[in-house]
């Protein structure tokens, strides 16, 4: 199941296009702060999906009945650019576990790439829900490598769910002929159509880990 928030009318555009404005991108703070809020606006809308069951709240007047979220939710961060959107779901998934997932793209001579997976800080998530967070799905290699890699090593989730705020079409393409049909759900902000040569997407935004960070060189 794919959901792409940014085709109903809300603020979260506001944020994705302040996140693309080469205006605003000169400010790390401020792009940052609109990857947390976006990570936020994600959080509640896939809340939705979450299991509850009701339990029994004391007041100070008597007691309240209250649908409670009873899944445990792992969140998973590809480094270092999923950090802030990380931190914004954290924000509201408050008693989530979290791992870190080191993956990059090596480049070749040539200008080709693969990319490479270095280390994974998980816990074990069999029988839970996991959320694979990094802003911009290209090629959706890297992600796909850390969601098998997670698989293969921590244990088989409930439910995943990948979380990204912009993608490409080629990419979420790529996904779904390789992602498994049940119990997996993507939720993206915007999808462009165009991915370059360089996989790079179009008009995308441009590197989020160095406009968040500040340049790797």
């Amino acid at each position: 199941m794919i959901k792409v928030l940014g085709e109903n009318n809300s603020i979260l555009n506001h944020f994705i296009a302040e996140l693309r404005d080469i205006n605003v991108q000169n400010d790390f703070m401020r792009f940052r702060r609109n990857l947390e809020r976006i990570g936020e606006i994600f959080s509640y809308e896939l809340s939705k999906d979450l299991h509850y069951e009701t339990k029994q709240v004391q007041t100070p007047l008597g007691i309240a009945d209250a649908n409670l979220c009873d899944d445990q939710v792992v969140l998973a961060t590809i480094l270092r650019a999923g950090l802030p959107l990380h931190q914004g779901m954290l924000s509201f998934f408050d008693k989530a576990e979290n791992a870190f997932i080191s993956a990059y793209r090596k480049y070749s001579k040539d200008g080709s790439f693969k990319i490479q997976f270095e280390h994974l800080s998980c816990p074990n998530t069999t029988g839970k829900v996991l959320v694979i967070i990094d802003p911009m799905l290209a090629t959706g290699s890297s992600m796909l490598l850390a969601y098998k890699a997670i698989l293969e090593e921590r244990g088989v989730p409930k439910h995943t769910h990948i979380v990204s705020v912009i993608a490409s079409k080629e990419g979420v393409d790529y996904m779904k002929r390789n992602l498994p049909q049940k119990n997996v759900t993507i939720w993206l902000g915007a999808v462009d159509d165009e991915l370059t040569s360089k996989s790079y997407i179009v008009p995308g935004l441009g590197d989020a880990g160095d406009l968040a960070y500040g340049s790797k060189e």
